[in-house]
Protein backbone atom coordinates (compact mmCIF):
# COMPACT_ATOMS: atom_id res chain seq x y z
CA UNK A 1 0.00 0.00 0.00
CA UNK A 2 1.15 3.39 -0.93
CA UNK A 3 -1.70 5.15 1.10
CA UNK A 4 -1.81 5.60 4.97
CA UNK A 5 -4.23 3.04 6.99
CA UNK A 6 -6.50 5.67 8.75
CA UNK A 7 -8.06 4.91 12.28
CA UNK A 8 -10.78 7.30 13.94
CA UNK A 9 -10.74 6.37 17.69
CA UNK A 10 -13.42 7.73 20.17
CA UNK A 11 -13.39 7.53 24.03
CA UNK A 12 -15.14 9.56 26.56
CA UNK A 13 -13.39 11.80 29.20
CA UNK A 14 -11.30 9.40 31.76
CA UNK A 15 -11.37 6.75 29.35
CA UNK A 16 -7.82 7.03 28.32
CA UNK A 17 -8.03 8.23 24.70
CA UNK A 18 -5.16 10.23 25.18
CA UNK A 19 -3.08 7.25 26.30
CA UNK A 20 -4.16 5.36 23.56
CA UNK A 21 -3.07 7.87 20.91
CA UNK A 22 0.52 7.70 22.59
CA UNK A 23 0.95 3.72 22.91
CA UNK A 24 0.12 4.14 18.80
CA UNK A 25 2.44 6.43 18.28
CA UNK A 26 5.06 5.12 20.38
CA UNK A 27 4.62 1.54 18.72
CA UNK A 28 4.79 3.11 14.85
CA UNK A 29 8.30 4.78 16.16
CA UNK A 30 9.26 1.55 17.54
CA UNK A 31 8.50 -0.42 14.65
CA UNK A 32 10.20 2.37 12.25
CA UNK A 33 6.85 3.43 10.69
CA UNK A 34 5.48 6.94 9.51
CA UNK A 35 2.54 7.90 11.37
CA UNK A 36 0.61 11.14 12.73
CA UNK A 37 -1.88 11.62 14.91
CA UNK A 38 -4.38 14.68 15.64
CA UNK A 39 -7.39 15.08 18.46
CA UNK A 40 -10.63 16.80 18.59
CA UNK A 41 -11.52 17.05 22.15
CA UNK A 42 -15.19 16.80 22.80
CA UNK A 43 -18.57 18.57 24.92
CA UNK A 44 -19.01 18.41 28.77
CA UNK A 45 -21.34 17.22 30.04
CA UNK A 46 -21.82 13.86 27.31
CA UNK A 47 -22.52 15.50 24.55
CA UNK A 48 -19.66 14.13 22.33
CA UNK A 49 -16.50 12.63 22.65
CA UNK A 50 -13.34 13.25 22.51
CA UNK A 51 -12.10 12.01 18.77
CA UNK A 52 -8.78 10.90 18.59
CA UNK A 53 -7.60 10.50 14.59
CA UNK A 54 -4.35 8.01 13.46
CA UNK A 55 -3.01 7.43 9.94
CA UNK A 56 -0.12 5.05 9.40
CA UNK A 57 1.97 3.95 6.44
CA UNK A 58 2.19 0.61 6.19
CA UNK A 59 6.05 1.13 4.39
CA UNK A 60 8.79 0.84 6.74
CA UNK A 61 10.94 3.87 6.62
CA UNK A 62 13.89 2.84 5.62
CA UNK A 63 12.40 1.57 2.42
CA UNK A 64 11.14 5.38 1.60
CA UNK A 65 14.68 6.77 0.67
CA UNK A 66 14.28 9.94 2.79
CA UNK A 67 10.84 10.71 1.66
CA UNK A 68 8.41 12.05 3.84
CA UNK A 69 4.99 10.87 3.66
CA UNK A 70 1.90 13.83 3.53
CA UNK A 71 -0.47 12.84 6.07
CA UNK A 72 -4.27 14.63 6.59
CA UNK A 73 -4.81 15.83 10.28
CA UNK A 74 -8.70 14.89 10.04
CA UNK A 75 -10.56 12.05 8.99
CA UNK A 76 -12.09 12.89 5.31
CA UNK A 77 -15.87 10.87 5.83
CA UNK A 78 -16.15 7.58 3.91
CA UNK A 79 -12.20 6.87 3.58
CA UNK A 80 -11.83 5.77 7.25
CA UNK A 81 -10.21 2.03 7.56
CA UNK A 82 -11.52 1.61 10.82
CA UNK A 83 -13.59 3.12 13.92
CA UNK A 84 -13.28 2.26 17.36
CA UNK A 85 -15.18 3.38 20.10
CA UNK A 86 -16.17 3.03 23.65
CA UNK A 87 -19.84 4.07 23.45
CA UNK A 88 -22.54 2.68 21.77
CA UNK A 89 -24.42 6.15 20.62
CA UNK A 90 -21.13 7.56 20.07
CA UNK A 91 -20.42 5.53 17.32
CA UNK A 92 -23.47 5.89 16.01
CA UNK A 93 -23.10 9.15 15.98
CA UNK A 94 -20.48 8.93 13.89
CA UNK A 95 -21.53 7.13 11.74
CA UNK A 96 -24.47 9.51 11.17
CA UNK A 97 -22.22 11.84 10.33
CA UNK A 98 -20.26 9.63 7.30
CA UNK A 99 -17.55 8.38 8.96
CA UNK A 100 -18.37 4.90 8.02
CA UNK A 101 -18.23 3.22 4.81
CA UNK A 102 -20.23 -0.09 4.10
CA UNK A 103 -17.32 -0.65 1.59
CA UNK A 104 -14.56 -0.14 3.55
CA UNK A 105 -14.80 0.97 7.01
CA UNK A 106 -14.42 -1.74 10.23
CA UNK A 107 -16.26 -1.14 13.06
CA UNK A 108 -15.30 -2.00 17.44
CA UNK A 109 -17.57 -0.44 19.47
CA UNK A 110 -18.39 -1.14 23.20
CA UNK A 111 -22.31 -2.00 23.60
CA UNK A 112 -21.87 -0.08 26.98
CA UNK A 113 -23.78 3.08 27.36
CA UNK A 114 -23.20 6.58 28.87
CA UNK A 115 -26.41 8.55 29.09
CA UNK A 116 -26.86 11.63 27.71
CA UNK A 117 -27.92 14.13 29.45
CA UNK A 118 -31.05 14.09 27.89
CA UNK A 119 -31.70 10.64 28.11
CA UNK A 120 -31.25 11.47 32.02
CA UNK A 121 -33.76 14.02 32.35
CA UNK A 122 -37.32 11.80 31.86
CA UNK A 123 -38.77 10.40 35.08
CA UNK A 124 -39.51 7.57 32.59
CA UNK A 125 -36.96 5.27 30.37
CA UNK A 126 -35.52 7.85 28.21
CA UNK A 127 -32.69 5.69 26.93
CA UNK A 128 -32.19 5.12 22.76
CA UNK A 129 -33.15 2.19 21.87
CA UNK A 130 -30.20 -0.12 22.05
CA UNK A 131 -30.82 -2.59 19.24
CA UNK A 132 -31.61 0.27 16.55
CA UNK A 133 -28.12 1.29 17.70
CA UNK A 134 -26.80 -1.88 16.93
CA UNK A 135 -28.55 -1.95 13.43
CA UNK A 136 -26.78 1.28 12.10
CA UNK A 137 -24.31 0.08 12.74
CA UNK A 138 -24.36 -3.94 11.63
CA UNK A 139 -26.11 -2.14 8.81
CA UNK A 140 -23.53 0.92 7.70
CA UNK A 141 -20.45 -1.02 8.31
CA UNK A 142 -18.23 -3.34 6.71
CA UNK A 143 -17.65 -5.28 9.80
CA UNK A 144 -18.64 -4.98 13.01
CA UNK A 145 -18.06 -6.51 16.23
CA UNK A 146 -19.72 -5.07 19.51
CA UNK A 147 -19.37 -6.30 22.98
CA UNK A 148 -18.90 -4.70 26.30
CA UNK A 149 -15.05 -3.45 26.28
CA UNK A 150 -15.45 -1.93 30.38
CA UNK A 151 -16.55 -4.90 31.32
CA UNK A 152 -13.43 -6.53 30.25
CA UNK A 153 -11.10 -3.99 31.47
CA UNK A 154 -12.91 -3.69 34.94
CA UNK A 155 -12.14 -7.62 35.06
CA UNK A 156 -8.56 -6.98 34.39
CA UNK A 157 -8.52 -4.60 36.19
CA UNK A 158 -7.36 -1.46 33.67
CA UNK A 159 -8.85 1.10 31.50
CA UNK A 160 -10.97 0.56 28.85
CA UNK A 161 -7.40 2.33 26.61
CA UNK A 162 -5.78 -0.84 27.01
CA UNK A 163 -8.76 -3.18 25.86
CA UNK A 164 -8.66 -1.28 22.84
CA UNK A 165 -5.19 -1.48 22.02
CA UNK A 166 -5.72 -5.02 21.78
CA UNK A 167 -8.03 -4.84 19.91
CA UNK A 168 -6.33 -2.94 17.80
CA UNK A 169 -3.24 -5.00 17.58
CA UNK A 170 -5.56 -8.22 17.31
CA UNK A 171 -7.06 -6.65 14.00
CA UNK A 172 -4.06 -6.55 11.91
CA UNK A 173 -5.05 -2.75 11.02
CA UNK A 174 -1.51 -1.85 11.48
CA UNK A 175 1.40 -3.41 10.13
CA UNK A 176 3.60 -3.49 13.59
CA UNK A 177 3.51 -6.78 15.34
CA UNK A 178 2.05 -7.58 18.97
CA UNK A 179 5.48 -7.76 20.32
CA UNK A 180 5.72 -3.76 19.57
CA UNK A 181 2.33 -3.41 21.13
CA UNK A 182 3.86 -4.93 24.16
CA UNK A 183 6.83 -3.31 24.47
CA UNK A 184 5.44 -0.12 24.25
CA UNK A 185 2.67 -0.99 27.39
CA UNK A 186 6.34 -1.96 29.28
CA UNK A 187 6.26 -4.11 32.40
CA UNK A 188 5.92 -3.68 36.58
CA UNK A 189 3.53 -1.65 38.35
CA UNK A 190 0.41 -0.57 36.43
CA UNK A 191 1.58 -1.86 33.32
CA UNK A 192 1.33 -5.25 34.48
CA UNK A 193 -2.55 -4.64 34.02
CA UNK A 194 -2.76 -2.73 30.66
CA UNK A 195 -0.63 -5.79 30.16
CA UNK A 196 -3.87 -8.17 31.25
CA UNK A 197 -6.36 -6.13 29.19
CA UNK A 198 -4.29 -6.21 26.21
CA UNK A 199 -3.73 -9.57 26.34
CA UNK A 200 -8.19 -10.69 26.86
CA UNK A 201 -9.23 -8.30 23.95
CA UNK A 202 -6.12 -9.43 21.88
CA UNK A 203 -6.98 -13.70 22.43
CA UNK A 204 -11.08 -12.11 22.06
CA UNK A 205 -10.87 -10.22 19.03
CA UNK A 206 -8.13 -13.48 17.22
CA UNK A 207 -10.53 -16.20 18.18
CA UNK A 208 -13.16 -16.53 15.37
CA UNK A 209 -16.02 -18.21 17.44
CA UNK A 210 -15.51 -15.36 19.71
CA UNK A 211 -16.27 -13.22 17.37
CA UNK A 212 -19.26 -14.90 15.95
CA UNK A 213 -20.47 -14.47 19.60
CA UNK A 214 -19.96 -10.94 20.15
CA UNK A 215 -21.46 -10.29 16.54
CA UNK A 216 -24.46 -11.84 18.08
CA UNK A 217 -24.37 -10.68 21.89
CA UNK A 218 -25.75 -6.84 21.75
CA UNK A 219 -24.53 -6.89 25.75
CA UNK A 220 -21.94 -9.40 27.33
CA UNK A 221 -24.12 -9.57 30.02
CA UNK A 222 -22.98 -12.60 32.91
CA UNK A 223 -25.41 -15.31 33.41
CA UNK A 224 -27.18 -15.16 37.29
CA UNK A 225 -26.48 -19.03 38.46
CA UNK A 226 -30.13 -19.92 39.84
CA UNK A 227 -31.07 -22.90 41.65
CA UNK A 228 -33.44 -24.82 39.14
CA UNK A 229 -36.57 -24.04 40.17
CA UNK A 230 -39.48 -26.43 39.26
CA UNK A 231 -42.39 -23.66 40.03
CA UNK A 232 -40.63 -21.66 36.96
CA UNK A 233 -41.14 -24.29 34.49
CA UNK A 234 -44.65 -23.78 33.54
CA UNK A 235 -43.74 -20.41 31.98
CA UNK A 236 -42.98 -19.47 28.36
CA UNK A 237 -39.69 -19.41 27.55
CA UNK A 238 -39.15 -15.61 27.52
CA UNK A 239 -41.44 -15.13 31.12
CA UNK A 240 -38.98 -17.79 32.48
CA UNK A 241 -36.02 -15.82 32.21
CA UNK A 242 -37.34 -12.74 33.80
CA UNK A 243 -39.02 -14.77 36.52
CA UNK A 244 -35.98 -16.64 37.39
CA UNK A 245 -34.24 -13.53 37.86
CA UNK A 246 -37.02 -11.90 39.77
CA UNK A 247 -36.99 -15.01 41.64
CA UNK A 248 -33.29 -14.74 42.54
CA UNK A 249 -33.79 -11.09 43.48
CA UNK A 250 -36.39 -12.12 45.98
CA UNK A 251 -34.59 -14.98 47.59
CA UNK A 252 -31.90 -12.58 48.24
CA UNK A 253 -33.77 -9.89 49.26
CA UNK A 254 -35.78 -11.83 51.80
CA UNK A 255 -36.31 -15.65 51.56
CA UNK A 256 -37.51 -18.54 49.53
CA UNK A 257 -40.87 -18.32 50.35
CA UNK A 258 -41.44 -14.97 49.35
CA UNK A 259 -39.96 -15.87 46.17
CA UNK A 260 -42.32 -18.11 45.79
CA UNK A 261 -45.18 -15.67 46.26
CA UNK A 262 -43.82 -14.03 43.55
CA UNK A 263 -44.31 -16.68 41.69
CA UNK A 264 -47.97 -17.40 42.67
CA UNK A 265 -48.59 -13.95 41.87
CA UNK A 266 -47.16 -14.09 38.48
CA UNK A 267 -49.43 -17.11 37.78
CA UNK A 268 -52.47 -15.27 38.31
CA UNK A 269 -51.23 -12.82 35.35
CA UNK A 270 -50.23 -15.33 33.01
CA UNK A 271 -53.35 -17.32 33.87
CA UNK A 272 -55.26 -14.83 32.17
CA UNK A 273 -53.05 -13.65 29.60
CA UNK A 274 -53.10 -17.48 28.12
CA UNK A 275 -57.24 -17.43 28.80
CA UNK A 276 -57.44 -13.85 26.82
CA UNK A 277 -54.27 -14.62 23.95
CA UNK A 278 -54.87 -18.50 23.57
CA UNK A 279 -52.90 -18.30 20.34
CA UNK A 280 -50.39 -16.98 22.25
CA UNK A 281 -50.05 -14.01 19.25
CA UNK A 282 -48.99 -11.10 21.85
CA UNK A 283 -45.82 -13.15 22.56
CA UNK A 284 -46.59 -13.44 26.55
CA UNK A 285 -45.99 -9.32 26.43
CA UNK A 286 -48.24 -8.67 29.70
CA UNK A 287 -46.71 -11.72 31.60
CA UNK A 288 -43.16 -10.34 31.24
CA UNK A 289 -44.00 -6.77 32.01
CA UNK A 290 -45.54 -7.86 35.24
CA UNK A 291 -42.65 -10.32 35.78
CA UNK A 292 -40.26 -7.46 35.52
CA UNK A 293 -42.02 -4.84 37.62
CA UNK A 294 -43.47 -7.08 40.26
CA UNK A 295 -39.97 -8.35 41.09
CA UNK A 296 -39.23 -4.70 41.72
CA UNK A 297 -42.22 -3.67 43.79
CA UNK A 298 -41.29 -6.44 46.08
CA UNK A 299 -37.78 -6.16 46.17
CA UNK A 300 -39.09 -2.40 48.07
CA UNK A 301 -36.24 -0.15 49.25
CA UNK A 302 -36.04 0.63 53.33
CA UNK A 303 -33.35 0.99 55.78
CA UNK A 304 -32.52 -2.62 55.75
CA UNK A 305 -31.73 -3.46 52.50
CA UNK A 306 -29.65 -0.34 52.35
CA UNK A 307 -27.32 -1.58 54.94
CA UNK A 308 -27.41 -4.88 53.52
CA UNK A 309 -26.13 -3.26 50.16
CA UNK A 310 -23.82 -1.44 51.40
CA UNK A 311 -22.05 -3.81 53.70
CA UNK A 312 -21.52 -6.39 50.84
CA UNK A 313 -17.68 -7.57 49.93
CA UNK A 314 -19.05 -6.72 45.64
CA UNK A 315 -19.80 -2.90 46.79
CA UNK A 316 -16.29 -2.70 48.29
CA UNK A 317 -14.38 -4.21 45.60
CA UNK A 318 -16.31 -2.04 43.10
CA UNK A 319 -15.24 1.33 45.05
CA UNK A 320 -11.80 0.17 45.16
CA UNK A 321 -11.91 -0.22 41.38
CA UNK A 322 -13.66 2.98 41.02
CA UNK A 323 -11.00 4.62 42.82
CA UNK A 324 -8.18 2.75 41.00
CA UNK A 325 -6.85 1.49 44.92
CA UNK A 326 -3.22 0.66 44.39
CA UNK A 327 -1.87 -2.07 46.67
CA UNK A 328 -0.43 -0.54 49.60
CA UNK A 329 -3.00 1.95 49.62
CA UNK A 330 -5.21 2.56 52.71
CA UNK A 331 -8.99 3.04 51.32
CA UNK A 332 -11.79 4.44 54.13
CA UNK A 333 -15.28 4.47 53.46
CA UNK A 334 -18.20 6.12 55.21
CA UNK A 335 -21.48 5.60 55.04
CA UNK A 336 -24.38 8.45 55.71
CA UNK A 337 -27.57 7.53 56.50
CA UNK A 338 -29.66 10.22 58.08
CA UNK A 339 -33.10 8.07 58.35
CA UNK A 340 -36.29 9.52 60.36
CA UNK A 341 -39.47 8.12 61.72
CA UNK A 342 -41.12 7.18 59.24
CA UNK A 343 -37.93 4.27 57.98
CA UNK A 344 -38.13 3.31 61.82
CA UNK A 345 -42.00 2.94 61.75
CA UNK A 346 -41.79 0.83 58.96
CA UNK A 347 -39.87 -1.98 60.76
CA UNK A 348 -42.70 -1.92 63.46
CA UNK A 349 -46.12 -3.27 63.46
CA UNK A 350 -49.04 -1.41 62.85
CA UNK A 351 -50.34 -0.59 66.22
CA UNK A 352 -47.01 0.73 67.51
CA UNK A 353 -46.18 2.53 64.12
CA UNK A 354 -49.16 4.45 63.46
CA UNK A 355 -49.27 6.51 66.77
CA UNK A 356 -45.51 7.41 66.65
CA UNK A 357 -46.04 8.37 62.76
CA UNK A 358 -49.04 10.69 63.94
CA UNK A 359 -46.70 12.21 66.75
CA UNK A 360 -44.32 12.76 63.94
CA UNK A 361 -46.42 14.48 61.90
CA UNK A 362 -48.06 16.32 64.78
CA UNK A 363 -44.59 17.71 65.20
CA UNK A 364 -43.96 18.86 61.83
CA UNK A 365 -47.89 20.43 62.09
CA UNK A 366 -46.47 22.62 64.78
CA UNK A 367 -43.55 23.99 62.77
CA UNK A 368 -40.83 21.91 63.89
CA UNK A 369 -38.51 19.95 61.33
CA UNK A 370 -38.69 16.39 60.76
CA UNK A 371 -37.01 13.84 63.61
CA UNK A 372 -33.91 12.39 61.51
CA UNK A 373 -30.80 10.62 62.69
CA UNK A 374 -27.58 11.80 60.69
CA UNK A 375 -25.17 8.99 60.96
CA UNK A 376 -21.89 8.47 59.74
CA UNK A 377 -20.53 4.96 59.57
CA UNK A 378 -17.17 4.33 58.51
CA UNK A 379 -17.40 0.39 56.42
CA UNK A 380 -14.00 -0.20 56.34
CA UNK A 381 -13.79 -0.15 60.55
CA UNK A 382 -15.00 -3.49 62.62
CA UNK A 383 -17.26 -0.90 64.67
CA UNK A 384 -18.91 0.37 61.00
CA UNK A 385 -19.26 -3.02 59.40
CA UNK A 386 -20.34 -4.83 62.81
CA UNK A 387 -23.26 -1.91 62.97
CA UNK A 388 -24.59 -2.29 59.29
CA UNK A 389 -24.60 -6.02 59.21
CA UNK A 390 -26.52 -6.03 62.38
CA UNK A 391 -28.95 -3.76 60.73
CA UNK A 392 -29.23 -5.89 57.54
CA UNK A 393 -29.75 -8.74 59.73
CA UNK A 394 -32.87 -7.32 60.48
CA UNK A 395 -34.87 -8.41 57.16
CA UNK A 396 -36.25 -11.18 59.49
CA UNK A 397 -38.21 -8.11 60.93
CA UNK A 398 -39.50 -6.87 57.43
CA UNK A 399 -42.68 -9.24 57.24
CA UNK A 400 -44.28 -7.77 60.69
CA UNK A 401 -43.31 -3.98 59.92
CA UNK A 402 -46.24 -1.99 59.05
CA UNK A 403 -44.89 -0.41 55.67
CA UNK A 404 -45.04 -4.16 54.50
CA UNK A 405 -48.57 -4.80 54.95
CA UNK A 406 -49.12 -1.58 53.20
CA UNK A 407 -46.53 -2.78 50.10
CA UNK A 408 -48.66 -5.71 50.01
CA UNK A 409 -51.73 -4.82 49.63
CA UNK A 410 -50.95 -2.26 47.23
CA UNK A 411 -49.52 -5.12 44.68
CA UNK A 412 -52.48 -7.08 45.16
CA UNK A 413 -54.61 -4.05 44.30
CA UNK A 414 -52.28 -3.29 41.00
CA UNK A 415 -52.53 -6.92 39.74
CA UNK A 416 -56.02 -7.05 40.69
CA UNK A 417 -56.55 -4.52 38.26
CA UNK A 418 -54.13 -6.44 35.93
CA UNK A 419 -55.81 -9.51 35.53
CA UNK A 420 -59.43 -7.70 35.59
CA UNK A 421 -58.27 -5.70 32.53
CA UNK A 422 -56.34 -8.44 31.01
CA UNK A 423 -60.09 -10.42 30.97
CA UNK A 424 -61.78 -7.55 28.97
CA UNK A 425 -58.90 -6.74 26.70
CA UNK A 426 -55.35 -7.99 26.25
CA UNK A 427 -54.14 -4.32 25.50
CA UNK A 428 -55.80 -3.00 28.78
CA UNK A 429 -54.23 -5.64 30.54
CA UNK A 430 -50.61 -5.01 29.13
CA UNK A 431 -51.41 -1.10 30.00
CA UNK A 432 -52.03 -1.82 33.38
CA UNK A 433 -49.18 -4.38 33.59
CA UNK A 434 -46.53 -1.62 32.41
CA UNK A 435 -47.70 0.91 35.07
CA UNK A 436 -45.73 -1.13 37.70
CA UNK A 437 -42.86 1.13 36.15
CA UNK A 438 -44.63 4.24 37.97
CA UNK A 439 -43.31 2.85 41.40
CA UNK A 440 -39.56 3.64 42.02
CA UNK A 441 -37.34 5.69 44.42
CA UNK A 442 -38.06 5.88 47.68
CA UNK A 443 -39.54 8.34 50.49
CA UNK A 444 -41.96 10.88 49.17
CA UNK A 445 -40.89 9.96 45.35
CA UNK A 446 -42.17 6.74 46.26
CA UNK A 447 -45.42 7.73 47.80
CA UNK A 448 -46.26 10.31 45.46
CA UNK A 449 -45.78 7.58 42.41
CA UNK A 450 -48.15 5.21 44.64
CA UNK A 451 -50.57 7.82 44.88
CA UNK A 452 -50.62 8.19 40.77
CA UNK A 453 -51.24 4.61 40.08
CA UNK A 454 -54.15 3.90 42.57
CA UNK A 455 -55.39 7.06 41.02
CA UNK A 456 -55.39 5.90 37.52
CA UNK A 457 -56.65 2.32 38.82
CA UNK A 458 -59.67 4.35 40.29
CA UNK A 459 -60.42 7.01 38.00
CA UNK A 460 -59.04 4.99 34.65
CA UNK A 461 -59.63 1.38 34.65
CA UNK A 462 -62.57 0.11 35.68
CA UNK A 463 -65.88 -0.86 32.87
CA UNK A 464 -67.87 1.74 34.70
CA UNK A 465 -65.49 4.32 33.55
CA UNK A 466 -65.83 3.58 29.88
CA UNK A 467 -67.46 0.43 28.15
CA UNK A 468 -64.56 0.18 25.26
CA UNK A 469 -61.45 -1.59 26.64
CA UNK A 470 -59.71 0.26 23.97
CA UNK A 471 -60.12 3.46 24.94
CA UNK A 472 -59.63 2.71 28.87
CA UNK A 473 -56.62 1.39 27.92
CA UNK A 474 -55.45 4.87 25.32
CA UNK A 475 -56.63 6.34 28.64
CA UNK A 476 -54.31 4.07 30.85
CA UNK A 477 -51.24 4.76 28.45
CA UNK A 478 -51.41 8.24 27.97
CA UNK A 479 -51.71 9.19 31.44
CA UNK A 480 -48.83 6.70 32.38
CA UNK A 481 -46.77 8.30 29.95
CA UNK A 482 -47.80 11.97 31.43
CA UNK A 483 -47.13 10.92 35.08
CA UNK A 484 -43.56 9.83 34.09
CA UNK A 485 -42.84 12.89 32.59
CA UNK A 486 -42.31 15.15 34.99
CA UNK A 487 -42.31 14.99 39.05
CA UNK A 488 -44.69 17.58 40.14
CA UNK A 489 -47.21 15.96 38.07
CA UNK A 490 -48.43 18.93 36.43
CA UNK A 491 -48.81 16.82 33.12
CA UNK A 492 -50.48 13.79 34.57
CA UNK A 493 -53.37 16.47 35.69
CA UNK A 494 -53.79 18.32 32.46
CA UNK A 495 -54.16 14.56 31.09
CA UNK A 496 -55.97 13.24 33.46
CA UNK A 497 -58.32 16.62 32.90
CA UNK A 498 -58.64 15.75 28.68
CA UNK A 499 -59.73 12.79 29.63
CA UNK A 500 -62.33 13.49 31.87
CA UNK A 501 -60.87 11.95 34.98
CA UNK A 502 -60.71 14.46 37.95
CA UNK A 503 -57.34 15.66 39.33
CA UNK A 504 -55.25 14.37 41.89
CA UNK A 505 -56.10 15.45 45.27
CA UNK A 506 -53.17 18.31 46.01
CA UNK A 507 -51.06 16.89 48.93
CA UNK A 508 -50.81 18.76 52.62
CA UNK A 509 -47.98 20.50 53.18
CA UNK A 510 -47.16 22.40 56.38
CA UNK A 511 -46.02 26.15 55.81
CA UNK A 512 -43.54 27.44 57.94
CA UNK A 513 -42.74 30.88 58.61
CA UNK A 514 -39.47 31.82 60.01
CA UNK A 515 -38.22 35.22 60.96
CA UNK A 516 -35.30 36.91 59.50
CA UNK A 517 -32.30 37.47 61.73
CA UNK A 518 -31.15 40.48 60.24
CA UNK A 519 -34.75 42.28 60.08
CA UNK A 520 -35.44 45.39 61.44
CA UNK A 521 -38.44 47.41 62.43
CA UNK A 522 -39.77 49.82 60.16
CA UNK A 523 -38.93 54.23 60.77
Amino acid sequence: MTQPVSLLVCALGGEGGGVLSEWLMDTARRAAYPAQSTSIPGVAQRTGATTYYIEVLPTPLAELNGKQPVFSLNPVPGALDALVSTELLETARQISLGMVSVERTRVFSSSSRSLTTLERMPMGDGRLDTQALLDVVTQFSHESQVWDFSAMAKAQGTMVSAVMLGIIAASGLFPMARAHYEATIGTGGSSAASLRGFAAAFERVRNAKAVQAMLADENTVQSVPLTHETALDVFPAPVRELAALGFARLCDYQHRHYAMQYVQRLLLVWEAEKAMDTSHANHHTATCEAARWLALWMAFDDIVRVADLKSRASRRQRVAMEVKQQDGELLRVFEHFKPGVPEFAALLPAWLATPLLRWDKARVWRGREPLALALKIGSHSVGGMLALRLLAGLKWLRPYGSRFAVEQQDIQQWLDAVCAGMREHHGLGLELAMCGRLIKGYGSTNERAKRNLQHILQYLAPPDVNPSPLWRANAVRQAREAALTDEAGQALDQRLQALGAPQRAVAEQPLRFIRSAGRTKPD
